[in-house]
């Protein structure tokens, strides 16, 4: 499951502690059992590194801080990436199988 929080601001240790609420009511109504860890991410307009650092440091944190954009890259950054991705996980699959 993947719990992701928009935010049109400035990333806040609240907006950390909102998706932490969010986490834990999730994970006691939504969740099944024997279903993967959650994924939760919060998209803000803009975060600054030290509220990340602090707000979402810590062992057992599964939320993570980014930022968005409002424009999409030029069409062909896009396919190169889809194309560096794939190799990418091809490779790690033969590396696997290797093993």
């Amino acid at each position: 499951m993947v719990l992701i929080d928009l935010k049109v601001g400035h990333f806040s240790y609240a907006d950390a502690c909102q998706m932490h609420m969010y986490l834990n009511y999730a994970r006691e109504h939504w969740m099944k059992e024997g279903e993967n860890p959650m994924v939760d991410v919060v998209l803000a307009a803009s975060k600054g590194d030290a509220e990340v650092h602090y707000a979402l440091e810590g062992p057992n944190n599964s939320i993570l801080a980014r930022e968005y954009r409002t424009t999409l890259p030029d069409e062909q950054v896009l396919a190169d990436e889809l194309a560096r991705a794939r190799k990418a996980i091809k490779r790690r699959k033969d590396d696997a199988e290797g093993s």
